[in-house]
């Protein structure tokens, strides 16, 4: 008996998803990088396509997650916390690039069909999570406005880190990792502006004479 025998369906697509990925490389996602890959595994392939039932997105999301779930592992907050912040999306984000190396092509392909209109929505969610992880495992709790802007600029540095990262042939892929470093550098330098303003507005404005005002006007 295969040792994927025994799992249950959504076991077996995040079980699949790296040996689908690399079957991506020359198949594209498709039905035979699932024959593929089941067959590397010892899986059943009618049971694999019954774990993959969504096509190409739901191939791409199993791979998406298994990197999530590995680097939840990898990474733990408690290490995490210990680092600049800095350094910690730039681990966190150098770690999911480390994942994915040599699957290049079909991170292409999987772009690709992500950018396709009826997987925008999808795609744009998929993105989110990821972000969305990666700054709760930095330690990050924020739940006003800076919740949503957080995720929406790393989802941004992830993205166009990836675009750079699939078509990188330098060395240890020098060019993505200096990429990544500008990217971060760059929002670093936003942040301690953002802030500089806000406390800045927090040191001049005064809710009592704002209210006294509205009271009593000056004439």
């Amino acid at each position: 008996m295969s040792d994927v025998d025994d799992l249950t369906l959504d076991e077996l697509r995040l079980a699949l998803a790296s040996a689908i990925a690399d079957a991506a490389t020359f198949d594209g996602w498709s039905d035979d990088a699932i024959v593929a890959a089941a067959m590397e595994k010892g899986a059943d392939p009618d049971v694999a396509r019954l774990a993959l039932p969504g096509g190409a997105m739901d191939m791409i999301a199993a791979w998406i997650e298994t990197v999530d779930a590995g680097m939840s592992e990898a990474l733990k907050a408690e290490a995490l916390a210990k680092m600049p912040i800095r350094e910690r999306i730039r681990s966190l984000v150098q770690f999911r690039l480390d994942a994915i190396a040599g699957q290049e092509e079909a991170l292409k392909r999987a772009t690709a069909i992500m950018a396709m209109p009826q997987n925008v929505a999808k795609a744009l969610k998929l993105g989110w999570n990821s972000a969305d992880l990666m700054w709760r495992l930095a330690g990050d709790t924020a739940t006003d406005y800076n919740h949503y802007t957080k995720r929406t600029i790393l989802a941004g540095i992830y993205t166009a880190t990836l675009a750079v990262f699939a078509d990188d042939d330098s060395e240890d892929k020098a060019k993505t990792r200096a990429f990544l470093d500008r990217r971060i550098e760059g929002v670093m330098k936003f942040e301690k502006v953002k802030a500089k303003l806000l406390n800045s507005e927090r040191e001049t404005f005064s809710m009592s004479r704002f209210l006294g005002r509205l009271r009593y006007p000056s004439r």
